[in-house]
C-alpha cells in the first residue's frame, strides 16, 4: 500500500509517500480501507520530535480517520465488511479499571492512534473493532474525518470537565484551529456566550458564521482588555485554552469570580506563571484535559445526525502532498481542518 511514513524527525523532507507493507489483523481487528484522515498540530511535533517521547520508527501519522471497513477479525461482531466508518482515535489497554467505567482516556496505556501506533497517512490502517464507528449517512467521508480528535477533545472539556451551563460567558482562543472551531459550536450548542479570538479578519468572520458572539483579534488587540469591555468588568465563566505561554496569564486573568478555565494543549509553549493570590481570592479552578472516552465519541456523533454540529473543512489535499498540508498547517492560515485524501 501506499503512504506518508518517516523514518527520522526533523522538517518537511522527512515525510516519504511510498509503498510500506500493508497492516495484518489479530481476532479482535479490523482493517479500514482509508477514504479520508484529518490532520492535527500532533502531527506536527511528532514529526519534529516530542521531547523525552520515543515513538516507534519509522512510523505513519495520523489519528482522525474514516474509511470502509476491508477485513475484520474472527472475533468481531460490531462490524462488517464494506460498512462505511469513522474511528475513534483513543487506544486504552480495555480491562483496567478506567477503561471499564468509560474512562478510557486516563489508562495507563492510553495512546492515540498515529502517536505510538501507526495511523491513517495511509491506504489501510488497522484499529481494535471497539474503535470503529458507523459513519452518519448524511456525512461525506471527508466529513466525517473531520470530527473525532478535535470534537472529542472539545466535547470532553466543555461537557465532561467544566460543565458549561446555558447563558455562561466563554472564552475560546483560536478559533481557526480544529479543537477552537469545534468548541465554538459546542458551547453555542449549550446555550454559552461565545468569545472567539483568532489572528486574521478572515478567521474573525468564520468564528462569527459558527456562532462566536463576539470576536477578538489577538494580534492587533490585548484580549484581556477586550474582554473586560465585553463582560463589564466582570470576565468570563470560563476559558477555553490550549494555546499555552503565549495567552496564559491573560486567559487566568480573563477570569470572573468562581471561573474555570480548561486547558488541553500549549501549541505556544509549555511554561506558564500563575499569581496564586489571584487564584484563591477570585476562587477560581483550573482544568486539566486529554482527549475523551470511546462513549463521548458516540454522544458527540448523534449531534451531527441532526445537523446541530458540523465538521470545519479548510481544504482537501492528497496523502502524496502531505509535506505540503504540514507547511500550510504550520504557517497557521487555515480556518478548521486540512484532509489528507489516499
Amino acid at each position: 500500500m501506499k503512504a506518508s511514513i518517516f523514518y527520522q524527525h526533523g522538517g518537511l523532507d522527512v515525510l516519504k509517500y511510498e509503498d510500506v507493507k500493508e497492516p495484518r489483523i489479530d481476532a479482535d481487528e479490523v482493517l479500514i480501507r482509508v477514504k479520508a484522515c484529518a490532520m492535527n498540530h500532533l502531527d506536527l511535533w511528532l514529526r519534529d520530535g516530542l521531547p523525552g517521547i520515543k515513538i516507534p520508527l519509522p512510523h505513519i501519522l495520523g489519528a482522525d480517520i474514516s474509511g470502509i471497513v476491508e477485513e475484520c477479525g474472527n472475533v468481531v461482531s460490531n462490524v462488517k465488511t464494506g460498512d462505511e466508518v469513522l474511528l475513534a482515535p483513543g487506544l486504552g489497554c480495555g480491562h483496567c479499571e478506567q477503561c471499564l467505567s468509560g474512562n478510557d482516556n486516563l489508562c495507563r496505556y492510553y495512546t492515540i492512534i498515529g502517536y505510538m501506533v501507526d495511523g491513517g497517512y495511509a491506504e489501510y490502517v488497522k484499529v481494535p473493532s471497539k474503535n470503529v464507528i458507523p459513519k452518519p449517512d448524511n456525512l461525506t467521508f471527508e466529513e466525517a474525518s473531520a470530527i473525532p480528535l478535535v470534537f472529542l477533545t472539545a466535547w470532553h472539556m466543555l461537557v465532561k470537565r467544566v460543565n458549561l451551563k446555558p447563558g455562561e460567558v466563554v472564552l475560546i482562543h483560536a478559533a481557526g484551529s480544529g479543537v477552537g472551531s469545534a468548541a465554538i459550536q459546542i458551547a453555542k450548542m449549550l446555550g454559552a456566550k461565545v468569545i472567539a479570538t483568532a489572528s486574521t479578519r478572515e478567521k474573525l468572520k468564520k468564528a462569527e458564521e459558527l456562532g462566536a458572539d463576539f470576536t477578538i483579534n489577538y494580534q492587533t488587540t490585548n484580549f484581556y482588555q477586550e474582554v473586560r469591555k465585553i463582560t463589564n468588568k466582570k470576565g468570563v465563566n470560563v476559558v477555553f485554552e490550549h494555546t499555552g505561554t503565549a495567552t496564559w496569564d491573560k486567559s487566568v486573568k480573563s477570569l470572573a469570580t468562581n471561573g474555570r478555565l480548561v486547558t488541553c494543549g500549549a501549541t505556544s509553549g509549555y511554561e506558564a506563571n500563575l499569581n496564586l493570590r489571584f487564584l484563591f481570592a477570585k476562587h477560581i479552578s483550573i482544568y486539566g484535559s486529554y482527549m475523551g472516552g470511546i462513549s463521548e465519541v458516540w454522544e458527540v456523533i448523534k449531534f451531527f445526525k441532526e445537523g446541530k454540529l458540523k465538521p470545519v473543512i479548510d481544504r482537501t489535499l492528497t496523502l502524496k502532498e502531505a509535506s505540503k498540508a504540514h507547511k500550510i498547517m504550520e504557517s497557521r492560515k487555515q480556518f478548521g481542518k486540512i484532509i489528507l485524501i489516499p
